[in-house]
This record gives structure tokens, C-alpha cells and sequence, in this order.
């Protein structure tokens, strides 16, 4: 959801705002009016200063977010002295828009998916929505796709149209989690937009679905994360994103021209992504010849946590679209009985053709090729061959898909409408 506002400054308020968070970058901030002021400033909760204390963190240590958009939750973590981060606490996401899958242009409604850099400039004490900060959209990554649109946000009000979409309430203690780390010296937060847990268990369920190549891209990053729990080190070079390595000759990276030789960071740390990843395979090919069956999610226009269904203490932007998505078969439902919603429903819900990832031939299972383009085809090259995980029945010519509804839907309140500024 683009925030209109968030270019607008008043030099008076703004320069009070830059000395009490005492970032010098904080230059391209919005200025702010006394609401945003009072908003932007409140304090951290005792409860949460007392968890970090717990965790052995402080206030101005540095965070890092991570999103998940499937399971509409929102986490932050904070860095321990030496180095490594640890999980603070989950927020559940009040609103998120689109399907599962990256985000390409502008008006698409959809959340955006990948790793993006959060900075000082990119805090809105002002904004429309409560408070709120820009994702980075769009990154190195999705500007070699052609990517368009921008001011993608995690802001309040729980309305979305792309955004990462919070209660007043929760927005207002992540923006002061990350206003404390500017001020304890953190120059960048990483977000890391998820379409899901990139565990066996998800990996084997959508191994069908044609993001599953670009999903299998973001894994790479999730895997160095875990393996570690140090931010990721993060480059993109031929239209794809690399993980913890650098030029061997030392040049930059260029993300639309081919990747030159690339060498590990750190050796020892691919060690443990590979170990990962080898032991991530067999569980999903555990999964698969179980007869874990493949599924696409096709949604309305997105979702919510269930902690905010059937709850009338804030509204909820385009509440009818909130129905349970549509799980269709990937497998031609071959075997499966009759589902209760048809293919015309999955069809006439899912998201515009143009707008879907083209499938690769580095498909996490074998699949059969769609047409190329220019895009598929610089998407197609990878830097490094990118191993299957698992096996699945190879879908026949002309597959019926079946669908079915999660769960039946539950009925989303409203309530009356906020008297915030939006």
C-alpha cells in the first residue's frame, strides 16, 4: 500500500525527532506533527524491555525482522554481544494482500517477497496508517525482474494493499523496537519476507507450485540464517539472489549481468547450509513417496492471523475478501474424491497469468517446462546448479485440478470506522 505521505517534512519537529533518536541519518525522514511526534516517541512496554533482558538483549541492540505470509506472522529478533540473533517475539499479521508469491508491479496487491534492507530514512513517524516503515521494495532482485511500484510498508491500521498490515498497537511497539536500535547505532534492519516456513513439510506441499524455483532461492538465505543466526549476507548478480559469497576477482556484483566466479564467505558456514539442505531433501522425499500430495493456495486477497477473526476491536480492510484460500492439486487429483470447490473457483480466484513466476527447468521436482521469455530464460540460468528435492508424480498432459476450501469461513466483524488520520 503506497503511503502518500511519506515524503512530507516540517524542518522544526523533524530536527527534535533526529536528536532524541540521535541518528545522523536520519535526514530523509519524514517530519513529523505533534501526534506522529507523541506516536513515533513512546516508550518500550516493561513486559517487553523484561523479555530482553531475558534474552540477554537490550533496547538498542540491533533487530531483524522476519515476515511469513502464509501463517501471517511477523517476527523480531534481536543480536546477542556476540553476534548471533535471537527470536524476541512473533507478531501475528493483521493483513497481507495478494497470493503467495514475489511481488512485480505496481498495483498488484501484493505483499513482496525476498530480503530487504529497512533504514533510518525509511521510518514514517507521520504516517497516514498510524506509524510505519518501508520495506525496501523493490531491491536489487526485483528491479533485474522488471519489478515497478514502491513505498510498500509495515504500518497500522490493518488495511492492505501490498503492505504488511498491523494493529495500531503493534506497530507502535515494532516501530519503537526499531527507532531503539537506530539509536543504539544499527544502520540497516534486514527484513526477510517469507512466503511461508521454508521447511520439509511446506516444501514438499508446494514442490508443484511455479514459484517454487524463486522460493527455492529464498531458501538459500534462510538456510545460511539458520545455520548461523548472524544477518545473511546478501547479493543478487544474473537476475538471482546469492548467499554469504563475493566476486573471486573482487568486482561487484552486477544483478542483471551474469555472475562472475563466486567464492564462499565463509567455507565452514556452506558446510552447514549444504548439511541443511541435504537434510532438508530426504525429508521431503520422505514426505512425497508417503503420498504428501502437492498443492497450489490460490487466495481472494490474502489473509490474517485467526487471532484477529471474529473480533470487532479494529477494522479490517476489505474484510469480504478474507475467506479461506482454495487449495488446489497439483497432481491432477488423481485419486482424490470429488472436493466441494470446483476448478471454475480456483480459476476465477486465481491471480492474473501475467503476473505469476514462470516455472524453471531448476523446478524442485521434475515438472514440465512452460514457454520461455526473456524473463524465464535470465531466470533460468543459475549461478550454481541447484539440486531436487524429492520426487513426484509427473502430472499428465492436460491436468484437471481439484480444489477444496481449508476450513469453512469464518465471519470477519467490523467495526465502526477509526477517527485516525489515514
Amino acid at each position: 500500500m503506497s503511503d502518500k505521505r511519506f515524503f512530507r517534512r516540517t524542518g522544526g519537529v523533524f530536527s527534535h525527532t533526529s536528536a532524541l533518536l540521535g541518528v545522523g541519518l536520519l535526514g530523509a525522514l519524514s517530519g513529523c506533527n505533534s501526534v506522529g511526534t507523541d506516536r513515533s516517541m513512546q516508550a518500550l512496554s516493561s513486559e517487553t524491555v523484561a523479555l530482553m533482558a531475558e534474552k540477554g538483549v537490550t533496547p538498542h541492540s540491533p533487530m531483524l525482522i522476519r515476515a511469513y505470509k502464509k501463517e501471517s506472522e511477523l517476527e523480531v529478533w534481536k543480536m546477542r554481544p556476540d553476534g548471533t540473533y535471537v527470536h524476541l517475539k512473533t507478531f501475528p499479521i493483521c493483513r497481507w494482500s495478494g497470493q503467495l508469491g514475489p511481488k512485480r508491479r505496481e498495483g498488484d496487491r501484493q505483499s513482496p517477497e525476498g530480503f530487504y534492507t529497512i533504514t533510518p530514512a525509511q521510518m514514517n513517524p507521520n504516517s497516514a496508517y498510524y506509524l510505519s516503515f518501508n520495506v525496501g521494495y523493490p531491491n536489487a532482485y526485483d528491479r533485474a525482474h522488471g519489478a515497478t511500484g514502491g513505498a510498500v510498508m509495515v504500518h497500522g491500521v490493518c488495511s492492505s494493499a501490498g503492505c504488511f498490515s498491523m494493529t495500531d498497537r503493534q506497530i507502535a511497539e515494532i516501530y519503537a523496537m526499531a527507532r531503539e536500535s537506530f539509536a543504539g547505532g544499527q544502520r540497516s534492519i534486514q527484513m526477510q519476507a517469507l512466503p511461508f516456513h521454508l521447511n520439509p513439510t511446506n516444501l514438499a506441499k508446494f514442490r508443484l507450485d511455479p514459484n517454487m524455483p524463486f522460493w527455492k532461492e529464498l531458501k538459500k538465505g534462510v538456510d545460511h540464517f539458520e545455520a548461523t543466526h548472524h544477518e545473511v549476507n546478501v547479493g543478487v548478480c544474473g537476475g538471482h539472489y546469492v548467499f554469504g559469497v563475493k566476486s573471486a576477482a573482487g568486482q561487484p556484483l552486477d544483478p542483471e549481468a551474469p555472475c562472475p566466479a563466486l567464492a564462499a564467505s565463509e567455507p565452514d558456514v556452506e558446510a552447514q547450509v549444504a548439511q541443511r539442505e541435504r537434510s532438508d531433501e530426504a525429508q521431503v522425499a520422505a514426505l512425497v513417496k508417503q503420498g504428501e500430495r502437492p498443492i497450489r493456495l490460490v487466495y481472494k486477497d490474502g489473509g490474517q492471523h485467526p487471532t484477529f477473526a471474529n473480533i470487532t476491536e479494529h477494522e479490517v480492510g476489505r474484510a469480504d475478501a478474507l475467506t479461506p484460500p482454495v487449495e488446489v492439486a497439483l497432481d491432477g487429483g488423481q485419486g482424490v474424491k470429488a472436493r466441494t470447490a470446483p476448478l471454475a473457483v480456483a480459476t476465477k480466484m486465481a491471480p492474473d497469468p501475467s503476473q505469476a513466476q514462470p516455472a524453471q527447468s531448476q523446478s524442485i521436482v521434475a515438472q514440465t517446462k512452460p514457454p520461455a521469455s526473456a524473463s524465464t530464460a535470465r531466470h533460468a540460468t543459475a549461478p550454481a546448479p541447484v539440486g531436487k528435492i524429492g520426487t513426484a508424480p509427473k502430472p499428465p498432459e492436460k491436468p484437471t485440478a481439484a480444489a477444496k476450501p481449508l476450513v469453512e469461513p469464518k465471519k470477519v466483524a467490523r467495526a465502526e470506522p477509526r477517527s485516525d488520520d489515514r
